[in-house]
C-alpha cells in the first residue's frame, strides 16, 4: 500500500479519543496495510490509526525479531495487566528526536477484533506487551511521555524541540 505520515506532537488528534470501528471492512484492511508500511518504514513495533490522522481504534504490533509476524486490531482492550512490571525506552514518530524509559506491566491479555472480524483475546508478554500498551494509549489520546512526573515530560518536550 503506502508510507503515510506520522503527524506532528502536538497536533490536538494526538490527543483525541478514537472512535470504535464498527466492522471489518476492505477500507480497515487498507489502512492497516498502509499502517503496517509506515511502521516498517520507521521502523518500529508498533503504530496506532491516530499517529497518521485516521481518528479510529486501529493498531498494528509487530514485535518479533524476524518481523513479518503483524498482529492487525480493531477496538484492543486490556483485560488483565501482570503485577510485574516492565521498563523499556519508549519513543514516537509523532515526536521525534526523543526517548525515555517508561515501566509498564510486563504482560497484557487483550481482547480485539481480529483481521476475519472476530472477537479474539490474546497474551502479550515484554516488547510485545509494551508496544500494545504503547499503542492503546494512542487510542486513548495519550503519549507515552504521558507515563512521566511533569518535570520530565516538559524536558522532553522541550529537548524535542531543539532537536526539531
Amino acid at each position: 500500500m503506502s508510507v503515510r505520515l506520522c503527524i506532528p506532537w502536538p497536533d490536538k488528534r494526538l490527543r483525541s479519543v478514537a472512535e470504535p470501528v464498527q466492522a471489518i471492512t476492505d477500507e480497515i484492511r487498507a489502512i492497516w496495510a498502509d499502517m503496517i508500511d509506515t511502521m516498517e518504514a520507521m521502523p518500529g513495533v508498533g503504530l496506532a490509526a491516530p499517529q497518521i490522522g485516521v481518528m479510529l481504534r486501529l493498531a498494528v504490533v509487530d514485535a518479533s525479531e524476524s518481523r513479518g509476524q503483524v498482529v492487525r486490531m480493531a477496538n484492543p482492550e486490556i483485560l488483565h495487566a501482570s503485577v510485574k512490571l516492565r521498563d523499556h525506552d519508549e519513543a514516537s514518530p509523532n515526536l521525534p528526536g526523543v526517548w525515555a524509559r517508561i515501566e509498564r506491566p510486563r504482560a497484557v491479555t487483550v481482547r480485539f477484533l481480529n483481521a476475519d472480524g472476530a472477537l479474539e483475546e490474546r497474551d502479550f508478554v515484554s516488547l510485545w506487551a509494551t508496544s500494545v500498551q504503547h499503542q492503546i494509549d494512542h487510542l486513548n489520546g495519550r503519549m507515552y511521555f504521558d507515563h512521566l512526573s511533569k518535570l520530565k515530560r516538559d524536558m522532553l518536550i522541550r529537548r524535542a524541540k531543539k532537536a526539531g
